[in-house]
């Protein structure tokens, strides 16, 4: 039942430059306080999805294109949102729930840990301070980061879909690919990320076999608010 599900997600995002990868909520859940758990049975199908570095042009620019006086909020959420919410149609007998990697609980803790869903679906691996033998931070708080085997830093976790009625009691977890394996790069990725995010670096860590495109690095650096001037959009309203 994975495979089939999986493969309809692929042939329906992978065009538009995102990757999905499968997990059970159990394993999610396993890792995490019980404040941070989803609240479905452990066997339950669930896929993470990122978007690669192609998905700002396959994607992001023909959305803009044909919404263009559609566009009220942040031009990447409206579109991740469109495209993940369609992949309710190929499912029509399916019971398909959404959570975007920008939507926040009363408490305004994030629905979802996004990193902790990308490593236990072995998309990406989250490298924390707990990977590093010699930790020479004291008392700074230190964040951690993910890393894919083929693009780095350079993509984004996107959202979660989950599948209530699908349960996959066998379904066999992948462990993520440990790129960053050295003790020193590890310090050094870590360092980069929490001290030096803007620049980016942290990105390069690895030998990336893709990177965002010099038009799509302007994107993501521009202040939010003026973005919709780089897509040629007014600004939105609040």
């Amino acid at each position: 039942m994975e495979q089939r599900v999986a493969e309809r997600l692929r042939g329906a995002l992978g065009p538009l430059g995102f990757e999905v990868h499968a997990f059970k909520v159990g394993w999610y859940n396993a890792v995490l306080q019980p404040a941070f758990h989803l609240s479905y049975p452990d066997d339950t199908l669930a896929f993470v999805v990122l978007s690669t570095p192609s998905m700002f042009d396959k994607a992001l620019k023909p959305f803009v294109n044909k919404e263009r006086l559609k566009i009220i909020r942040d031009p990447v959420d409206q579109c991740v949102s469109h495209h993940l919410s369609s992949v309710k149609e190929i499912f029509p007998d399916q019971k398909v729930d959404v959570i975007f990697d920008y939507e926040i609980l009363p408490s305004r803790r994030p629905k979802f840990l996004a990193q902790t869903a990308a490593h236990v679906a072995g998309a990406a691996y989250y490298y924390q301070r707990k990977d590093v033998k010699l930790d020479l931070w004291g008392e700074k708080k230190i964040f951690g980061v993910c890393i894919h085997p083929r693009y780095g830093g350079w993509f984004a976790i996107r959202g979660l879909l989950l599948f209530p009625d699908v349960q996959v009691p066998f379904l066999e977890q992948s462990a993520p690919v440990d790129c960053v394996s050295t003790e020193q790069k590890r310090t050094e990725l870590l360092e980069l990320f929490n001290f030096h995010w803007q620049d980016g670096r942290y990105r390069d860590i690895i030998e990336v076999k893709e990177r965002y495109s010099e038009e799509q690095k302007t994107y993501f650096s521009t202040p939010p608010a003026e973005r919709f001037r780089l897509l040629g959009l007014t600004r939105f309203t609040e």
